[in-house]
């Protein structure tokens, strides 16, 4: 008999996961990743399903370590290592994109600050620099010319870059609490606030970001970008606005989920790369440089209440479904159904 386990954690994907088991009748077990006899609480499952986001410090240290082991074992994991091993890793994703082929904004990568310097005296400016990690636009800067290009470079191969941008996310915090001054967002201000003094916990498990340099082309002209969300043979979008004065979309909240106007084009290279790679969720940022959509980095998850406005979503054959859904529901659907072309079925 199928069994599956879900770590739950509030405030993720495995609130749904364990009311689509409920109602469904699904043998499910709930466990905790974080045991040390993880392995042996798994033993009378044949799949786990444990939705780790990027800012979880412990969840960093071992979570595609236990995914790969546990495939080892005959075990399905959601996500799977080919969803996975890439997540808030885009030195990672320029490869993985490269190397098959895929429309992406040119970048490079040096690990030797000659090297870099040199590049930089050739190079054309403004660049996006980036870190490795990081999201709604953390870690993500302009530089806007020569100059500065090689102040990053010098401090990437010096001390190094905090893995969390603590003034950002201040930043961040000030104009979500000017657009909705509500008692969370206050309390969000404050802590932010207060995180400008106290390094994250995740900054004291990483340390610096140090080492390499990581710059992608500047493509101008872009007011806002496209973000398509693949679960199995459905793809949400949404059309993101970038913030006021600046040229980052992601983490402004400004969303439109008009599908139409979401680039076809954008969901058809969505369908294809998510197919092309086997990964089981994934969502992917495009801007547009001539009309032709290019990505500019991929993540399995997105934000819990990212998809909840939008009107429906797409087939794999393009064609639009006009009803609401929770994407989580998709996500332990097709896990659950993935079993059924597998003897792991049986096994158990």
């Amino acid at each position: 008999m199928l069994k599956i386990a879900i770590h739950h954690r509030p405030e993720s994907y495995s609130v749904e996961w364990i009311k689509y088991c409920g109602t469904n009748g699904i043998n499910f077990k709930i466990v905790d990743c974080f045991d040390s006899d993880i392995i042996d609480q798994l033993e009378d499952c044949n799949g786990l399903m444990w939705h780790w986001p990027q800012w979880d410090y412990k969840a960093i240290l071992f979570a595609r370590q236990l995914t790969y082991a546990l495939e080892s074992k005959g075990i399905k994991v959601f996500p799977n290592s080919n969803t996975c091993w890439h997540y808030d890793d885009k030195v990672g994703q320029k490869y993985l994109l490269e190397a098959n082929d895929i429309p992406f904004v040119p970048t490079t990568i040096f690990y030797d600050k000659s090297d870099a310097l040199k590049w930089c005296e050739k190079a054309s400016f403004p660049k996006v620099f980036k870190l490795t990690g990081g999201a709604s636009s953390m870690n993500v800067k302009l530089a806007k010319n020569r100059a500065e290009a090689k102040r990053f470079v010098i401090k990437a191969f010096k001390n190094g870059f905090p893995a969390v941008d603590r003034h950002s996310l201040l930043h961040d915090r000030v104009l979500d609490f000017g657009k909705k001054p509500d008692f969370k967002s206050m309390i969000s201000l404050i802590k932010g606030i207060g995180r400008v003094f106290v390094p994250t916990r995740l900054e004291k498990t990483v340390g610096n970001d140090i080492g390499y340099v990581y710059f992608q082309d500047f493509i101008p002209d872009n007011t806002f970008d496209i973000r398509v969300y693949v679960i199995g043979n459905r793809a949400f979008g949404v059309k993101r606005l970038v913030r006021a004065n600046d040229f980052r979309a992601s983490g402004s909240h400004n969303l439109i989920f008009d599908p139409a106007q979401i680039d076809l084009k954008c969901v058809k290279i969505s369908f294809d790369v998510a197919y092309k790679l086997k990964l089981q969720s994934v969502a992917f940022d495009f801007v547009f440089s001539n009309n032709q959509p290019l990505i500019t980095e991929i993540s399995y998850a997105s934000a819990i209440e990212g998809y909840r406005e939008c009107p429906g979503y797409w087939d794999s054959n393009l064609v639009w479904h006009n009803e609401r859904s929770f994407e989580e529901s998709f996500m332990i659907e097709d896990f659950i159904n993935s079993f059924k072309e597998s003897a792991l079925f049986y096994q158990i």
